[in-house]
Order: structure tokens, then C-alpha cells, then sequence
């Protein structure tokens, strides 16, 4: 019988481990700098057990975020540029998981995998790209094979293109995790993360799984963040101190909830291909609402993203039997958070630090996660979710 090589016994042997110490990574839509959480893993499927040992977001450098905004959720952009990118993001990404290892006195061979999200930088359901006789589609860049060769760690990554291979939107991965994460017994659960999308999946407390939902919303903090680039030289709202100084313009609200999208029946996806300036600006030519301030549009961009989340869930769920547990940069926006406790007063809402999740480090656990099942789990079945275990193995060697 032939041995297995080198690369495919290790793979076995990490496998095999009782403990597995994993890297999470996640770079979102808002291009804030890169989550890296460091994790131990126990188990696999519902008797998973992790800890979150470290969490660092390095940020990113502005003529970084520039480069990427060129080809950032643009239909038409530079085939070159994007074949750079995919190798630089790749090798950059392993330069700053190098950095957070120094940092914490930990050696690259004692880590098992690295599991990558990569960055998007399109995301095209058929709902929203609507050409005939083609499929969901999504791109992240961050070659998984650059990241494993630089670090000498085994990568996994191309986390989404198995869930739409096997008849999914790509998109939101959160589900999985969140189900083994964050479900409890007689308890009806909301996760709800607010990053430059909003998206939730709920966890019903009867444990039934055919009734767990997970869905995008709406716009989280992409438009918010995107005004205050254009109007106020700013990356966001720090403080929500721009929101707080103007006031909701409700023909320009009710325009721009007057979308389709919010219409379409959940699961659905989203993208900030859909929701950007440009929505924002046909919105207000429809309403007329194109002198308002500044600080008013950034007010009526913060109460859209809290509307569109709170009509979602007073829509499709009953706000007394549920308990919301947010993360995500907008789980730390003031606006958006007292505002939404406002629309939905029956609700219990809190953060996921409650559940033991860092809120910040939520996405990137959630990553480590699905490396650690595509390792040594098995598929499941979700919803209407396909039961897949995803991600592409890249080995150093």
C-alpha cells in the first residue's frame, strides 16, 4: 500500500488531535484592517467547545483600503488590478498573521490552520445580478496558497464557494456557527451582526433546526461609513456624534426603504453593490431630498439601517419570545443601538460578550470554526441550507 505524502499525513494527523489551535481571519465589507482570532477547538458538530485565546484587528493603512476600493463591489474594474490584489491580499494577510504570532509569543508550527475568508470584492446572488441562464456568484480575493506558504501554515479558505456550488447564495456563512455556538435550550435566540451588512440567523429554543433562519437584511454600517468618506474626509461615525447632530429626513427614509430587496422573501443575500451612493442618491432625486445637510443624510442613513432591521424582525419573528445578541462595528454604534432598543421595546437586546463571544472577534471565530469542521466535521443540514462542509485546503509545501 502506498503512504500517504507528507502534506496529506499531516492533514491526518492535525485532523486526529483532540486539540486543534486554529486562526480565524476576517476582512469585511467596511475594510476596517483584518480580525485574527486565535482559537482552541475540542470536538466537532454540536459538541464543539472552543476558546478564544487571543483577538487582534490590525488596521488597515489608508492607501491600502484605496487600492482595494478600485475593484471593491464594481461591476466594470481593472482585470489586472484584481489579479494583483488576489496574490498581494494573500501575502500581505500573512505578513500581519506573522506579526500577531510575534506578538503573543506563539510560533507558526504550533498553530494547526489558518481558515481565511479572504476579501470580497463582489457578490452577485441571481437576485441581484438577474442575467438569464447564470448562477449565484461571489469572488474573495487573499490567495489561501500565498498565506500558507509565507506562514508555513496549512490555509484553508474559498469558504463560499461550496455553499453555492451546492445550490446556496454563497452567503450568510454565519449560520453554521452560529447554530453551534450560540443555541440553548428553550430559549428563542437572535443573532444579529451589524457589519457593513446587517445580517441575522435565528435559533429557535425547540432546537428544531428546519425552523433556524439565516438571512441578510439590509445595510449595516456600508452606507453610513460610505457618506462620511465622501461628506466628512471620516472612515465612520465615531460616537454616532454626526448622527446625533442631525435629523431624520422621513421622505428620503421611506424612499429609500421602498426597495425591492426588502420585499424579497429570506433567506436573501446583499452586498454593498446594491447599497451604495448611488442608491443613496436616486433615492433622494425620487424624494427630492437632495439639499438636505450633510449631518441630516448621515442620520437618515443610520435610522434606515436600525428601520430595516427592526421592521425585519417585528415582520418574521415575535419580539417578546426572542433575545438578540448583537456583534459587528455597528453592535458599537450608539445610534443604531439605543435606536433600535426604541423600535423594538419588547425585545431583550444585548451583545454576544454575553454568550462569551467577543462582538468584535465574532466573525473571525466563526471562521476558525468552519476550518475546524471542514477538518474533522461533518456535513450538516440547516433550514433549506446545503449540508456542505466548505473551504479549499492549501498545504505550505
Amino acid at each position: 500500500m502506498l503512504a500517504l505524502n507528507k502534506n496529506l499525513q499531516r492533514l491526518v494527523n492535525i485532523a486526529q488531535k483532540e486539540e486543534k489551535l486554529g486562526i480565524g481571519l476576517m476582512s469585511g465589507t467596511s475594510l476596517d484592517g483584518l480580525d485574527i482570532a486565535l482559537c482552541r477547538f475540542t470536538g466537532s458538530g454540536l459538541q464543539t467547545k472552543f476558546k478564544l485565546l487571543n483577538f487582534i484587528t490590525i488596521p488597515y493603512q489608508e492607501d491600502f483600503k484605496k487600492d482595494v476600493q478600485q475593484v471593491f463591489a464594481r461591476k466594470e474594474a481593472s482585470l489586472e488590478k484584481v489579479c494583483l490584489l488576489n496574490e498581494y491580499i494573500g501575502t500581505f494577510h500573512a505578513e500581519l498573521i506573522l506579526q500577531a504570532l510575534s506578538e503573543w509569543n506563539i510560533k507558526p508550527n504550533e498553530v494547526d490552520f489558518i481558515a481565511s475568508h479572504g476579501q470580497t470584492i463582489y457578490h452577485a446572488p441571481k437576485s441581484q445580478h438577474r442575467q438569464p441562464g447564470y448562477p449565484n456568484a461571489t469572488l474573495q480575493i487573499g490567495d489561501g496558497d500565498h498565506i500558507a506558504v509565507k506562514t508555513g501554515i496549512i490555509t484553508i479558505s474559498d469558504f463560499r464557494q461550496k455553499h453555492i456550488a451546492a445550490g446556496g447564495e454563497g452567503a450568510p456563512l454565519a449560520l453554521y456557527g452560529d447554530v453551534l455556538l450560540g443555541s440553548k435550550a428553550g430559549e428563542n435566540r437572535i443573532l444579529l451582526n451589524i457589519g457593513g451588512i446587517a445580517n441575522l440567523t435565528y435559533l429557535p429554543g425547540d432546537g428544531n433546526y428546519a425552523n433556524i433562519l439565516c438571512t441578510d437584511i439590509g445595510p449595516g454600517n456600508t452606507l453610513i461609513d460610505a457618506a462620511c468618506r465622501k461628506y466628512f474626509d471620516r472612515p465612520y461615525d465615531e460616537d454616532s456624534k454626526i448622527a446625533l447632530s442631525g435629523t431624520v429626513n422621513e421622505d428620503l427614509l421611506n424612499a429609500l426603504l421602498d426597495h425591492p430587496f426588502f420585499n424579497e422573501a429570506a433567506p436573501k443575500t446583499t452586498g454593498p453593490e446594491l447599497f451604495n451612493l448611488a442608491f443613496v442618491e436616486a433615492a433622494q432625486q425620487r424624494s427630492g431630498t437632495l439639499p438636505i445637510s450633510n449631518e441630516d443624510l448621515i442620520s437618515t442613513l443610520s435610522e434606515f439601517t436600525v428601520k430595516s432591521i427592526a421592521n425585519f424582525i417585528s415582520e418574521n419573528f415575535k419580539a417578546d419570545h426572542v433575545k438578540i445578541f448583537t456583534s459587528g462595528g455597528g453592535a458599537r454604534n450608539i445610534y443604531i443601538i439605543e435606536n433600535l432598543k426604541k423600535a423594538l421595546p419588547q425585545a431583550a437586546i444585548t451583545g454576544t460578550g454575553e454568550l462569551g463571544i467577543d462582538p468584535d472577534a465574532k466573525e473571525a471565530i466563526l471562521f476558525a470554526l468552519l476550518g475546524n469542521e471542514t477538518l474533522c466535521g461533518e456535513p450538516m443540514a440547516i433550514g433549506n441550507n446545503p449540508a456542505v462542509l466548505m473551504g479549499k485546503i492549501s498545504f505550505p509545501l
